[in-house]
């Protein structure tokens, strides 16, 4: 038994524990269907899994037969002001390039293994990732201008709170953005906020179109394995609230909401007819 909590421990050190994992010595699979900040990592233990960056959301790439994913193109290019959606898409090309250069050597992956999945059919875990001369891969792809400071975000292991580590992104992209790099480079100042403007108008216009497709008793949202979008369609749940209900994933049962920050007694005994965990209502 002892020889066996040593081996876990030595694969998975913080398991044990139930905090945010540190798992050492991972490495890149490369993928035709990777980007710059989703790709499938080799774990010690032999598994190939599918990580998600936190708080970094890089251009999209593969749009070809995908309408979401051409959406949030749009939506992506918008955010930098970058009038040519093929410029656009290139900006995702490098950010995939550069995210596989700085993991050609063993790199360390902390996760708690809570379930990113941005399309229901594919299964994918949030993660951070320290590269090998000790960089965050997020910070890097936010500071090179192929990122921007977006997205699901938690505790880091150094003890900042996911707010501050969000606020510090920020402050990187701010940077990027004053020097001109990555994406940043193609910006058109003069119509940012017109673009800007443009995304959030048609994030309405969608949401009052799709109103019939809210979340009901017979079409329950599964907490453990519920997008950001299908999340927010539950009643008194914006993206903030979403955003925490994912991060203090999995759940065992609805109770388990109560950990959730921003999710009160009310939220919850109105949401409950509305959602299901594990696949069981």
């Amino acid at each position: 038994m002892i020889k066996l909590v040593f081996l876990l421990w030595t694969i998975f050190p913080t398991v044990l524990l139930g905090q945010l994992q540190t798992i050492r010595n991972c490495t890149l699979v490369p993928k035709d269907w990777a980007d710059g900040d989703s790709f499938a990592v080799k774990f010690p233990d032999g598994k190939e899994r599918t990580v998600r960056l936190y708080g970094v959301d890089c251009i999209e790439m593969h749009v070809k037969g995908d309408d979401t994913n051409a959406r949030r193109l749009r939506d992506q290019r918008r955010y930098f002001g970058i009038a040519d959606i093929t410029i656009a898409k290139s900006v995702g090309e490098a950010a995939k390039v550069s995210s596989a250069g700085w993991m050609q050597k063993p790199f360390i992956v902390r996760t708690m293994f809570a379930d990113a999945r941005g399309d229901s059919r594919y299964e994918r875990v949030y993660g951070f990732i320290e590269l090998a001369d000790g960089r965050d891969l997020s910070e890097a792809l936010v500071e090179a201008g192929l990122a921007r400071a977006f997205g699901v975000v938690r505790q880091l292991h150094d003890g900042r709170t996911g707010d501050e580590w969000a606020e510090h992104l920020k402050d990187l992209e701010l940077i990027a953005a004053r020097k001109g790099l990555g994406a940043w480079k193609h910006t058109d100042w003069t119509r940012l906020a017109e673009s800007r403007k443009e995304a959030r108008d048609e994030v309405k216009e969608l949401k009052v179109a799709q109103g019939e497709e809210n979340a009901s008793e017979d079409n329950p949202v599964d907490l453990n394995k519920a997008t950001l979008e299908e999340l927010m369609k539950l009643p008194k749940v914006g993206r903030k609230t979403a955003e925490e209900i994912i991060k203090a994933r999995p759940y065992r049962s609805l109770k388990d909401l109560d950990k959730v920050s921003g999710i009160g007694a009310k939220t919850i005994e109105l949401i409950g007819p509305l959602v299901k965990v594990g696949g069981k209502l």
